[in-house]
């Protein structure tokens, strides 16, 4: 809790609900989901939001649902100047929708895919909210944990080292970072698939790369990152490229 905080407003909870499997939401989430009048969620606006998707079984008709809806999604916008002030100005906007309810001692969960933390839509009200209330946040199971599990190799073992990529590097800062690592976890596919390809060609590691699509979802797919045909590239997908067999 910050200092200054005063109790009588609402706390704010920022749970992980992770991959997307309803299981594999933590105890802890589910149990202050509970104790939350009102859902927040971020979603795109033809989605109803995988998060909220995640966490349906734990939902009850006392539970108030506030969709965040992001103005643009990863696209040919995020390439553009005006990317980063629309989207400052929806967090800053809805960061003070959130603190309105609050203020009103009303408790809210923001839930977030994967961990809040790990490239999580959450953190970015986290920082906005943090020194004006009292905040939990729950850690939970990301796809970059969850993808090498549904693909059945391990991601490091001994001595290895793991990077976390966002496929939204440049081509030749991807080709420099995979030659450098040992095992990795690409995030962030999409348009910047074929881009990804060609840098997994570059450094030589095509053949042990892994599309993992979904990972814990009903429609979960997974191929050989060379087998995947770019238009078929889902947002809610990674590359795994695994460490070597433990012996």
């Amino acid at each position: 809790m910050s200092e200054g905080v005063n109790n009588s407003k609402g706390k704010l909870f920022g749970l992980g609900v992770g991959p997307g499997d309803p299981e594999l939401v933590t105890m802890k989430a589910v149990k202050l989901l509970a104790q939350s009048d009102v859902v927040a969620f971020p979603s795109a606006k033809a989605s109803g939001g995988n998060a909220r998707k995640t966490v349906e079984p734990y939902l009850t008709e006392n539970h108030e649902l506030l969709p965040l809806i992001y103005p643009v999604t990863a696209g040919p916008v995020a390439d553009t100047s005006s990317y980063l002030p629309l989207m400052n100005k929806f967090y800053d906007e809805t960061a003070e929708e959130i603190a309105r309810i609050l203020d009103k001692g009303k408790n809210v969960s923001i839930i977030c895919a994967g961990d809040p933390f790990v490239f999580g839509s959450y953190m970015y009200w986290h920082a906005r909210l943090s020194d004006r209330y009292d905040i939990t946040v729950v850690p939970g199971i990301s796809s970059i944990l969850a993808a090498p599990v549904q693909l059945g190799m391990p991601l490091c073992h001994r001595e290895d080292t793991v990077s976390i990529l966002p496929a939204t590097l440049s081509e030749d800062e991807l080709v420099e970072r995979l030659n450098q690592c040992g095992s990795a976890v690409i995030m962030k596919l999409g348009r910047t698939f074929p881009k990804v390809v060609r840098a997994l060609e570059k450094a030589n590691i095509i053949d042990n790369a892994y599309y993992v699509e979904r990972a814990t979802m009903e429609k979960e797919r997974i191929f050989p990152v060379k087998d995947v045909h770019p238009n078929d590239v889902a947002y809610f997908s990674v590359i795994v490229i695994p460490c070597e067999k433990p012996v």
